[in-house]
């Protein structure tokens, strides 16, 4: 069992900026990939961004050359460095592991940007 929780949500002005963490606890072997998806009212959930242990990444168009993901595989901690934020980029921001092709998934945290 994984048990994932995420910080560093919260209200930003549009181009400011925002970190999230997203630390894995628990009882668990090995975690592959790690990342965030985010949800805005009204819109299906949709990948962020997503990184492996062994620091591939991906991103969605949208946050490419915005938003950095990052991790600390010591720490089993995922990051999400978000610059020049967007008022579309306003959603609740869940993280998630893989681990042994099981995916478990933090409670979500809220980030607001305003225009």
């Amino acid at each position: 069992q994984v048990q994932l929780v995420e910080s560093g949500g919260g209200l930003v002005q549009a181009g400011g900026s925002l970190r999230l963490s997203c630390a894995a606890s628990g009882s668990f072997f090995s975690i592959n990939a790690m990342g965030w998806y985010r949800q805005a009212p009204g819109k299906q959930r949709e990948l962020v961004a997503a990184i492996t242990s062994a620091g591939s990444t991906n991103y969605a168009d949208s946050v490419k050359g915005r938003f950095t993901i990052s991790r600390d595989n010591a720490k089993n901690t995922v990051y999400l460095q978000m610059n020049s934020l967007k008022p579309e980029d306003t959603a609740v921001y869940y993280c998630y592991a893989d681990e042994r092709f099981v995916d478990y998934w933090g409670q979500g945290t809220q980030v607001t940007v305003s225009s």
